[in-house]
């Protein structure tokens, strides 16, 4: 795997893969982070898949431009919280004061996005913690432990012994997203599937979730732009 340049104004990284199981050429744009990955068979000329890329580079760009440009946290920042969206400004004092229209984090400048940070995910395990116990008590089911990570590819999970994970970053979506989300890994302590039993129990002891599933698929992913 190595890196290079679309050239342009203004240039795109691009990581170029070599796959013995790649049959042809191929593009990838994260969500996540904005990476484009250039996946080319292993005995293909790397020109040739440089000049693909450079076809596509109308596509590759438009993709991009969608996605929109990661946001470095510090004051000044607007942020998205519990369906609100917070001004990052300059706090007094030793805690991180939350308000109606902004989020006051005291303490150095360089270090307002790391000490932001680690206060979402406190608050984050606080809230996630009092939805899935009240889930886990109206399904008749315990879950084990929770705990806080940083995850790219889903935004929870339970595993056969009752551990459920969840993104801290659900802080930061509507408080019946994170509620959904929490219904769902809760209800997989009874069905560990994605069946009608399981959607059934999803809506007993949640309601009607398409609404904030539907908000997940389309939203969800701008909430890694943010970086602490």
């Amino acid at each position: 795997m190595s890196d290079t340049f679309l050239p342009g104004d203004p240039p795109i990284p691009l990581i170029l893969r070599r796959s013995a199981r790649a049959k042809r050429i191929s593009l990838r744009i994260s969500q996540l982070d904005g990476r484009v990955t250039l996946t080319m068979p292993k005995r293909l000329a790397q020109r040739e898949a440089l000049a693909f890329a450079q076809s596509k580079e109308p596509w590759i760009r438009k993709h991009l431009s969608e996605r929109g440009e990661d946001v470095s946290v510090g004051i000044g920042t607007e942020l998205p919280l519990g369906g609100r969206l917070l001004q990052v400004v300059q706090g007094q004092g030793r805690k991180v004061q939350l308000g109606q229209d902004e989020i006051a984090v005291p303490g150095s400048a360089e270090r307002v996005g790391a000490r932001l940070g680690a206060y979402l995910k406190e608050v984050a395990r606080d809230r996630l913690a009092g939805a899935c116990d009240d889930y886990a008590a109206r399904l008749g089911r315990p879950y084990a432990r929770i705990t806080m990570r940083d995850t790219r590819s889903r935004w929870g999970s339970c595993t056969s012994d009752g551990a459920l994970m969840f993104s801290w970053r659900l802080i930061m979506t509507p408080p019946e997203v994170l509620d959904y989300v929490a219904a769902h890994e809760v209800a997989h302590l009874a069905e560990m599937n994605h069946s009608a039993a399981f959607w059934a129990g999803v809506e007993r002891i949640y309601g009607p979730y398409a609404a904030p599933r539907k908000w997940l698929r389309t939203e969800g992913n701008a909430l890694h732009r943010y970086r602490f």
